[in-house]
């Protein structure tokens, strides 16, 4: 946004606030305009509307970061502006927040519950200290305030007190308290009249939030989504640490993939001062430890039909489990087809066409689509196994395990490890 735009309004909605989100498959990401004193834009906090039942509730995940960069491009949405992300405190401690660069980001960070005691509060300070020495800012709300929270309040970047939630006579008290206490810059957020600014802004307060400057407006995003199947080879390649020329010739392939991938290394959240236009330069920049957690988190967010992200972990899960029950029984060049199998199980759901369909769209070995679409072949009982592992039933479990002499404790084993491996994607 140019400087001589600054006091323009800061966007026009596409649609009503209250409206119901796009069903269109593009991307709906609210956001709503932090100003200083002058009214000129200071940053935006960001809301995800594409899922929300309610339009007032806000995505407090992974997710909605990783959707922004990915797919809508910060560019877009915020321009040079800093970006307010709502968080919880188990997307905090995830990986996926190396994929960020803490410049523009700023992680609103809730404070736990009424009765949380001082253990509970110190219990979090670790990973509240390991973000801020990574650069990334901290925002809290009023709650950190109190007397538990002192540790959390040296480090505040921002407070936010929410109008709505203490009397008027107790808003001189709070915002000296605060400057007393930290070096926190204060945001008066919920503002809704003219009476609620202009007492904030007599105590110094010079930054502000709410209806009585603008209400959450919906950027609308069209979204260029890779095939599950091309993410899954993509995953695929990585594991087995592939050269930079096979990676390189898998996003030559998939012109959704390669855009995705050059749109969210150049996005103002990753950092780069140079733009990348080569996806072999893409490749080497991002390295496989983080091409991989960008490819797992670009696969449980990038699905059709509006299937869950839990299918998207769970197809994960299975393909790991094929190839852990694999490689007790097959020799290792077939592991990799193992994990196919397991992971193109549900293809279909996340894509929202019959399986053989999907699997039109990708080159398998027929073992492999044996077992998907005929449950015949090598694979097949490993793929019967796996699912009697979810289902709970313990009579086709043990026919399952016994078909492949087996022992529960190998089984367990297997399933526990994999359950391990899919959550460390997004640790």
């Amino acid at each position: 946004m140019s400087s001589s735009n600054e006091n323009a309004p800061a966007f026009e909605p596409t649609q009503p606030q209250d409206g119901p989100p796009p069903d269109d498959g593009s991307l709906a990401i609210a956001r709503q305009p932090i100003v200083d004193e002058h009214r000129a834009v200071y940053g935006y906090e960001l809301f995800d509307r594409s899922t929300a039942s309610d339009a007032h509730t806000a995505a407090s995940d992974a997710a909605l970061l990783f959707n922004a960069l990915s797919y809508a491009g910060t560019e877009a949405l915020v321009g040079k502006k800093t970006v307010f992300i709502n968080c919880t405190h188990e997307s905090l401690a995830g990986g996926h927040l190396e994929l960020i660069h803490p410049e523009k980001v700023v992680l609103e960070v809730p404070t736990l519950a009424d009765n949380a005691s001082v253990e509970e509060v110190e219990g979090r300070l670790s990973t509240l200290e390991g973000l801020k020495a990574r650069g990334f800012r901290l925002a809290f709300s009023q709650n950190v305030l109190r007397r538990n929270y002192g540790s959390w309040l040296r480090m505040a970047s921002f407070v936010k007190l929410d109008m709505q939630a203490f009397r008027p006579e107790l808003a001189e008290p709070l915002v000296k308290f605060a400057r007393a206490n930290s070096q926190a810059v204060l945001v008066a957020e919920k503002v809704e009249t003219a009476e609620q600014h202009e007492r904030m802004a007599a105590l110094g307060v010079k930054l502000f939030q709410g209806f009585w400057f603008a209400k959450p407006a919906l950027v609308k995003a069209q979204t260029i989504r890779p095939s599950q199947a091309t993410i899954i080879q993509l995953i695929n390649l990585v594991r087995k640490q592939a050269s930079t020329a096979e990676i390189e010739e898998l996003l030559k392939k998939d012109p959704t993939l390669s855009f995705n991938l050059l749109r969210f290394i150049n996005s103002s959240g990753f950092g780069l001062s140079c733009e990348i236009t080569s996806f072999r330069h893409a490749v080497m920049i991002l390295g496989l430890k983080k091409l991989f957690r960008w490819a797992a988190l670009l696969m449980t967010t990038s699905r059709a039909g509006g299937s869950p992200p839990a299918v998207g972990q769970t197809a994960v899960v299975r393909g790991r489990l094929m190839e852990l029950l694999a490689a007790e029984l097959l020799p290792p060049e077939e592991c990799d087809n193992a994990f196919v199998v397991g992971v193109f199980s549900l293809l279909d759901t996340m894509l929202g066409v019959p399986l053989d369909k999907a699997l039109e769209s990708v080159a398998l070995p027929q073992p492999v689509v044996d077992a998907l679409l005929h449950n015949t072949g090598v694979f097949a009982p490993f793929l019967e196994l796996t699912k009697a592992c979810e289902s709970g039933d313990e009579v086709a479990f043990a026919q399952s395990a016994e078909a492949l002499h087996l022992s529960n404790r190998q089984v367990n084993w297997a399933h526990l490890q994999a359950l391990t491996w899919a959550e460390s994607l997004n640790d």
